[in-house]
């Protein structure tokens, strides 16, 4: 939707005076730091037209008007104006702590300085390592219901259940277990997704649809990780007002942390993204919490994106000092897992 200069310039001043200092902003404040020419009345007028597109919202004990999830969107988009920081200021505080051999340690003070320098939870999702099998092997457990066994190059094993919407013999799945291990062994499974349309079509379609289902198990079962996101400083947002005066939202945000799913999913689509991605409670189905927002950018390995990594914070964050920082990290975490 689009707003005349007029309408702009008024909420990016009311929403860079927000995030400042917390209070609702009236009219007679805008007309101050707005450098409009404008009477009280006309400002009244064009906050009101605002209210009612949904980009300001009036607290029920203030006159004056505060951002919704809609007007940040609109001014992170459109309005913001990101701050130059000094990088060489901030590389030389990372480049220590990003200067060591253990890609996880590398890792792990990438979440601390996000979360120590923008003062919120630093997250980032490791690495994905390509999940290779050496062999697989299907077992009847009963109709309908079979156990695959997957054994990774290293000897591991891991085990998993396929539900299925046929009652396989044993000698369909030992010849099922026979055809992958003979032609993608030795490959990861996301390789075998890729090639399992093309080279499986001469098999009967309920067998491609077994194979499809244990490509599925079996990628899910050799990414398993509990270290799957690093986050720290996540009790830094105990002290955000913006949050702890919701219990409801902080239980949200505490689930999301300790279960990691949603995280996960918002993690991966901002590493299928270039650049930073902001994600803004409310206008994203992936955030639970709608005072809540989320800085990402991915990072590489050797120019492949391999993670994304992220300030989660309240909405009322300084976006402007919060994007660079993630964007900085970004680079010198992906230069850091490139050289160790």
């Amino acid at each position: 939707m689009q707003l005349d200069n007029r309408a702009q310039t008024l909420l990016k001043a009311l929403v860079e005076r927000y995030i400042a200092d917390g209070q609702p902003v009236g009219s007679r404040a805008l007309s101050k730091i707005s450098g409009l020419d404008l009477s009280p009345a006309t400002i009244r007028n064009i906050m009101a037209d605002l209210e009612e597109m949904g980009f300001v919202a009036s607290p029920h004990t203030s006159a004056g008007r505060i951002p919704t999830p809609r007007g940040y969107r609109m001014f992170v988009d459109t309005l913001l104006t990101v701050q130059a920081i000094d990088e060489s200021t901030v590389e030389a505080r990372m480049q220590k702590q990003l200067q060591l051999k253990s890609p996880q340690k590398i890792i792990s003070n990438a979440a601390q300085i996000l979360s120590s320098l923008s003062q919120f939870a630093g997250v980032v999702m490791t690495p994905r390592h390509e999940s290779i099998f050496q062999q697989i092997e299907f077992l009847r457990l009963s109709e309908k219901r079979i156990l695959l066994v997957i054994v990774a190059p290293n000897g591991e094993v891991q085990n998993r259940l396929l539900l299925t919407d046929v009652d396989y013999t044993p000698s369909q799945l030992i010849q099922a277990g026979n055809y992958i291990n003979q032609h993608f062994a030795g490959l990861s499974f996301d390789e075998i997704r890729n090639r399992i349309q093309n080279e499986l079509r001469q098999l009967r379609d309920d067998m491609t649809r077994l194979m499809q289902a244990a490509v599925e198990a079996g990628s899910d079962a050799m990414s398993d990780n509990s270290e799957d996101v690093v986050i720290s400083g996540e009790r830094n947002l105990l002290s955000v007002t913006d949050l702890a005066s919701n219990m409801t939202s902080l239980r949200k945000l505490f689930d999301l942390f300790e279960q990691k799913t949603s995280l996960m999913q918002l993690l991966d689509v901002s590493s299928k993204a270039a650049g930073v991605q902001i994600f803004i409670g409310g206008d994203s189905q992936l955030l639970p919490v709608d005072d809540m927002s989320v800085v990402t950018a991915p990072y590489e390995v050797n120019g492949k994106i391999v993670g994304t990594l992220g300030v989660i914070g309240p909405t009322r964050m300084a976006y402007e000092r919060v994007i660079p920082l993630v964007d900085i990290t970004a680079k010198l975490l992906s230069n850091a897992l490139s050289h160790t």
